[in-house]
């Protein structure tokens, strides 16, 4: 008789946020190896989701095969003062045995709230009988702070509403998020533009010459002109994530921006980082089909925006490059400002693959520097499925 290592169950709640979902931990119900950063966490998490998995499809876990769904979060009470709760956010790689910890998800930034008050991890005195509970979050990855104005009905969080979010198929409740001082994450020099220009020429051997802008706000992101990679600006996923040759010019090119904006040492770094630098390109306004059919008018929209995730063309927007889009849109020169007509703005709509989405940052100059007090957006989120996952013991082993 074989001895079989048993499954152990851990408290998870399974959510929705903005357009991503993910598995979302107390800090304090993970097994005690896995409380603390290191092999033991990376193996937990990674087996939850069902990766590594060489069928590309996670069958085998609670992930959902895509970037956007391949996502963990662990979740504490805050050490910080003046914040209530500490977030921290793993990527797990699909067919890859790695979890990147090296950036946020801005999307599932508007479920940390809800899910810290719905799990006891607020002061109860902060949170209102009917109300928005303002939720001051300590972002661990990149050593931010995120404010999370959460709706509060008869004391309980409110995920039903009437608010659309273009690549979310139902309404739900509004989470206003304020991303406070987005830019400056600590890395390639901690300057918002690494390289001190607003547009750089990234020479890409063996694939051109780009005029690209590399900013640090939100995440690390290089915006390219769409028309220089032979594109609209209107593509949607089948258009880019079935060609294979396009994928591989796109990470080439990540890795040449990743080395010039200071985030690696050498281009042997990156397939050690994938979630961050993120890669998009921009285009003037142009009526295009969104995903689920839907017309989106040129007259809509100020911008076309584009971005890369995992490899893949995103089906929406990444929630972090949305903060690198409002950031760039309000400075003006930088390619994303120039492809929105230029000029000062604090507020852009963009078209993505899934519809739009209207984001704002309040930029001003200060001693020749571009400074930037805050980016905002809207997002939802909602509980899915609460309970346990399990995991086979040998997993912690």
């Amino acid at each position: 008789m074989s001895n079989h290592a048993p499954q152990i169950k851990i408290p998870a709640t399974y959510m929705r946020g903005g357009t991503s979902k993910g598995v979302f931990f107390k800090l304090t119900d993970l097994p005690e190896a896995a409380r603390v950063p290191g092999p033991a966490r990376d193996a937990l998490l990674m087996r939850v989701i069902g990766s590594p998995d060489p069928y590309g499809k996670q069958i085998d876990g609670m992930g959902a095969a895509t970037s956007s769904t391949s996502k963990t979060v662990i979740v504490s009470k805050s050490t910080r003062p003046d914040h209530d709760v500490d977030y921290l956010f793993g990527q797990v790689a699909i067919d890859k045995a790695f979890v990147d910890w090296s950036g946020n998800c801005g999307n599932l930034t508007a479920a940390v709230g809800p899910f810290a008050i719905s799990n006891g991890l607020v002061d109860s005195a902060r949170v209102p009988k009917n109300g928005v509970a303002v939720i001051r979050i300590w972002q661990a990855n990149i050593g931010k702070t995120i404010i999370s104005h959460v709706p509060i009905t008869d004391g309980m969080v409110q995920e039903t509403g009437d608010f659309e979010l273009d690549g979310v198929t139902f309404p739900a409740a509004e989470v206003p998020l304020e991303f406070m001082d987005p830019a400056d994450e600590g890395e390639g020099g901690g300057a918002m533009f690494p390289t001190g220009s607003l547009v750089d020429d990234l020479e890409v051997p063996g694939v051109g010459t780009f005029k690209a802008t590399l900013i640090n706000s939100g995440i690390p992101t290089l915006f390219l002109n769409a028309r220089d990679l032979g594109y609209t600006g209107t593509e949607l996923q089948g258009d880019i994530n079935g060609d294979p040759a396009a994928l591989k010019r796109f990470e080439t090119i990540r890795a040449y921006g990743a080395l010039k904006m200071g985030l690696i040492k050498s281009l042997d770094e990156i397939a050690g980082r994938q979630h961050t630098p993120k890669i998009a390109f921009v285009a003037p306004p142009a009526d295009y089909t969104a995903s689920s059919g839907k017309k989106i008018a040129a007259q809509d929209i100020d911008v076309l925006a584009r971005a890369m995730s995992m490899g893949m063309l995103h089906h929406a927007m990444m929630g972090t490059a949305s903060v690198a889009i409002a950031t760039a849109a309000a400075i003006p020169g930088t390619l994303v400002n120039l492809a929105a007509g230029g000029g000062e703005r604090n507020a852009v709509r963009f078209g993505h693959p899934s519809g739009t989405l209207r984001v704002g940052a309040e930029a001003r100059l200060v001693d020749g520097q571009w400074v930037v007090g805050k980016a905002l957006m809207s997002r939802s989120a909602r509980v899915l499925m609460e309970g346990w996952v399990r995991v086979p013991l040998e997993t912690l082993l």
